[in-house]
């Protein structure tokens, strides 16, 4: 169970690392004036999301089978069904990234700079708020 554990932890944050950089490429792309700056934003983009995406199933594979083996608990703890909605957060977060990274593209995708310094502060947030409920528990 602790590799499960260590597997879950490892694979999470690599996920996160690549969410937390790839809003910034999109203020980056929103900032950019020059076609050429925008055309390899946009390559960084699809890459970077590309590799973070496996991340991002395997960081939920590894925490589901981690619930498996006291489901009877975590099926009764309230902090759990809170990060169970946090992660479901994330996972919307996570693929309107996605369709962000195709409308910028595209240049259908008109938002500025300091909307996307906005959007780059979920994660953050659900970051933390997801390790104080693993933690703490509080509920």
């Amino acid at each position: 169970m602790l590799w499960l554990k260590a597997l879950h932890i490892i694979f999470m944050v690599c996920w996160f690392a690549g969410i937390f950089y790839l809003p910034r490429l999109f203020v980056y792309h929103a900032m950019a004036e020059d076609q050429a700056t925008r055309e390899q934003l946009a390559i960084m983009e699809r890459k970077l999301y590309r590799f973070i995406s496996p991340f991002a199933v395997l960081t939920i594979l590894f925490g589901l089978w981690l619930a498996s083996y006291n489901i009877d608990y975590y099926l009764q703890a309230k902090w759990f069904y809170a990060k169970l909605a946090l992660v479901l957060l994330l996972v919307g977060y996570h693929l309107q990234c996605g369709r962000y990274i195709k409308q910028l593209a595209q240049h259908s995708e008109q938002r500025s700079h300091v909307f996307y310094r906005w959007f780059n502060e979920l994660p953050v947030i659900i970051l933390f708020t997801v390790i104080i409920l693993v933690v703490v528990k509080p509920f």
